[in-house]
């Protein structure tokens, strides 16, 4: 039961659903042939629930920004591709969306009176500790989103935490017993890690290109729009005080300070003028946005071009995924604020995925064709190697005594006790995540004095996650998952 958090890891992601909404910071990657005949705006369907581009982009960025964290800052697009960060995103998305129709099932729903209660706690909206409405706003501005958006992401994470909380599940005093003698067996341990250090391979092309040939598939372009735009810039003017004072009278409750108050118009006056200035530049892209439309631009229109995808985006995220809504039949696109400036876009090419050349493939081939053979050769040297190794030898070692074991850092050797002390082998070999391997043999065994120490919290975790695994494998048979990227 230890050894289940390792081998079923993916199903924990319930978890990282329900802990926090993070914020666009990254960039994309291709997402593979979009079906455009199929539910126009979603890339994917879970029982009644749409997956749309912008819910993947975004569900992207926050793996990305998780790995370049772990990475101290050196994670790349390319890494981000090599690690199927792509695939990874949509399945925390599907597996959200199955919790989703399970609430939808009990008719659950988060009360405006819980996002508030939820919004007053994220720290990033606090000014002197206290939730401020206007930093909230400042805050989603900067990041690009909307507070329809983003108050529409923390309520379908409230109703998954919500939902999940119906099933609690709890720790009987004989689980926590068994749990406690198990952590008090001790081994002494013979062992040898094994790393892909140790494997040599032909990287040539003559063993590359066959394996390319029956993998073209898995290396596809992404798909591209090649549109025109126009871009109006911040409209910056001056306006009468007569209509500074009308616009102050008719919004005053725009304008309130900290606490929360309404403004005097002297104090407002900055802001009303640039609430004004907004406004303008938003109607002239309006009506540049008609004249385009009618083809009646005057002669002093710039129309620039520009090839958009997901890894190569000069727009944003929104755009983007309002982009790949459009179509030869609609091929225009209402303003879209980007910075501070509107752009209005027409679309005017769909550039299809499709196999990579060899060549351009090569890198991608390369690396995961090295990892392939990798792991092959590796678990051959695995399998002639266990019978008669020769390495070190610990102390009596219990499954928490992840500092002891030489040569492995601690997750690593967390999760090679955990699998040695569920094996029924004496002598055999371990293969970690990290792709090394341990080989290994059991000396002496004997039980330690029992400390009688509470594990219930640590059983609570284990059932959860069986649980949690269970609960997704009966709503993949309940509701039925259609998938409209090839590719994914």
């Amino acid at each position: 039961m230890i050894t289940w958090m390792q081998r079923h890891k993916k199903y924990l992601i319930i978890t990282i659903w329900i802990s926090t909404i993070a914020f666009v910071g990254a960039g994309f990657v291709g997402w593979g042939q979009y079906s455009y005949g199929d539910k126009a705006g979603a890339v994917a369907k879970v029982g009644n629930v749409e997956i749309t581009m912008g819910e993947l982009q975004k569900g992207y960025s926050r793996l990305y920004a998780q790995y370049n964290k772990m990475f101290q800052g050196n994670f790349d697009e390319e890494k981000a591709k090599q690690f199927g960060l792509q695939k990874q995103a949509l399945q925390q998305l599907t597996q959200q969306a199955l919790i989703l129709n399970l609430a939808d099932s009990y008719d659950l729903e988060i009360s405006d009176a819980e996002l508030l209660a939820e919004l007053k706690t994220q720290e990033a909206f606090f000014d002197n500790g206290v939730f401020n409405k206007e930093i909230y706003k400042q805050v989603l501005s900067r990041n690009n989103l909307n507070m329809k958006e983003y108050e529409a992401d923390v309520k379908k994470s409230l109703l998954i935490q919500k939902t999940l909380n119906l099933l609690p599940v709890k720790a009987s005093t004989n689980e926590s017993n068994i749990l406690n003698t198990i952590m008090q067996i001790a081994d002494k341990v013979h062992y040898k890690i094994l790393s892909d250090k140790d494997i040599v391979i032909d990287t040539s092309d003559a063993m590359l290109k066959p394996f390319w040939e029956t993998t073209s598939q898995k290396f596809m372009t992404e798909v591209s729009y090649e549109v025109n735009y126009i871009k109006q810039e911040k409209v910056s003017q001056t306006y009468e005080e007569a209509k500074i004072s009308k616009y102050y009278q008719e919004n005053k409750t725009h304008f309130k300070d900290s606490e929360g108050k309404i403004l005097s118009l002297e104090n407002a006056k900055d802001a009303v003028v640039a609430e004004l200035n907004a406004k303008a530049t938003k109607d002239k892209a309006l009506r540049t946005y008609i004249a385009y439309k009618k083809g009646k631009l005057g002669d002093d229109a710039l129309i620039q071009n520009a090839t958009v995808s997901t890894y190569k985006n000069p727009f944003n995220a929104k755009a983007l995924d309002k982009i790949s809504k459009l179509s030869p039949t609609s091929p225009y696109m209402k303003p879209v604020l980007i910075n501070d400036e509107y752009y209005t876009i027409k679309l005017v090419k769909v550039n299809p995925s499709q196999a990579k050349t060899f060549e351009a493939a090569k890198s991608e081939v390369l690396f995961l064709y090295t990892a392939q053979a990798k792991k092959s050769k590796l678990l051959e040297l695995a399998n002639s190697s266990v019978k008669s190794f020769t390495g070190k030898t610990t102390d009596f070692i219990t499954v928490m005594n992840v500092n002891d074991i030489d040569g492995l850092a601690a997750e690593e050797a967390g999760e090679f006790l955990q699998k040695l002390f569920v094996s029924k082998e004496k002598r055999s070999f371990i293969v970690l995540n990290s792709g090394k391997i341990i080989l290994y043999d059991i000396l002496e065994q004997k039980l330690l004095d029992n400390s009688n120490s509470d594990q219930s919290n640590l059983v609570i975790k284990l059932k959860s996650a069986m649980f949690n695994e269970g609960l997704i494998k009966n709503l993949q048979n309940k509701y039925k998952t259609e998938i409209f990227i090839q590719g994914l």
